[in-house]
């Protein structure tokens, strides 16, 4: 028995996804589904799928899966687009979206171009602070992968981050180091590892393995992480960093006081389009 599926592909500084709606239907099996469309050779291509569903806590719903089928509790750039999606397909009119995550209500603010299509989305994503660890204990000091020892603070964005501090993050090596830190025991589950060189007060450069997709070209959560540690270290001013990331650039402000981080950026729609599978 097949199923055809309509999809929407997007992306939030090239951070790609493929965007569905569920709020009418059930879709069996999102782990495997993601693992195959994901695929950029036999799939649509992308670094995993959102299902965009009903809430009743919230406006609106988002489940995110990885391009190895694990699933996300949130992500950013995503949540970005999800706010651009419903908007510009006219199912909500509002420009302040509740969006229920696995880790919490997120608020979106949305802005319009002159032809009322969503270009920019302002999003509260809550508090940012040090990750605890499962014994405890919270962890920021070093870390060492593949005979390099890195100056590292571990970052709970809903979604845990190790922050790894470079001098050149064009020449670091993403794909041995952030593989072999992703599954280090200390971080069950699996850890998001950010390669950031600290440009000025103002400006940082960061690159990113996300656990469950690899290198990306962005991601909203571990761009606040990164904010958030280097103002922890006295290395950036808290109240605006720009975030500069392969796929394009967020801009983050973080409260010392409160601890909130607010995010700032760009969705896309690439194309969409209609995919059969064995249901």
């Amino acid at each position: 028995m097949s199923d055809t599926i309509h999809f929407t592909k997007m992306h939030g500084l090239g951070n790609d996804y493929i965007y569905i709606d569920v709020r009418e239907r059930h879709l069996p099996n999102p782990n495997g589904l993601s693992v195959t469309l994901s695929d950029r050779h036999k799939g649509i291509g992308g670094d995993g799928i959102v299902l965009i569903g009903n809430s009743s806590v919230g406006d609106f719903s988002m489940r995110i899966f990885n391009a190895d089928g694990s699933e996300a509790k949130m992500c950013g750039n995503a949540s970005r687009c999800i706010g651009k999606y419903l908007y510009d397909k006219g199912l909500t009119d509002k420009k302040v979206i509740k969006l229920e995550t696995l880790s919490g209500i997120k608020t979106l603010n949305l802005h319009v171009d002159d032809s009322n299509k969503v270009d920019t989305v302002d999003m509260d994503m809550g508090e940012g602070k040090l990750l605890q660890l499962p014994d405890g204990t919270i962890d920021r000091g070093s870390v060492e992968a593949f005979g390099q020892r890195f100056t590292a603070t571990a970052i709970d964005m809903g979604n845990p981050h190790l922050v790894l501090f470079v001098n050149n993050a064009e020449t670091i090596d993403i794909a041995n180091i952030g593989a072999s830190l992703e599954t280090n025991p200390k971080f069950p589950g699996g850890i998001n590892v950010e390669f950031v060189q600290v440009i000025n007060r103002n400006h940082i450069r960061m690159r990113v393995w996300e656990r469950g997709s690899g290198i990306t070209q962005a991601c909203g959560t571990g761009a606040c992480a990164s904010a958030v540690a280097c103002a922890m270290a006295g290395l950036t001013e808290p109240e605006k960093c720009l975030v500069q990331m392969d796929g394009g650039n967020l801009t983050i402000t973080y409260s010392t006081y409160t601890k909130q981080v607010k995010m700032s950026g760009t969705a896309n729609t690439v194309f969409e389009g209609e995919v059969t599978i064995n249901a």
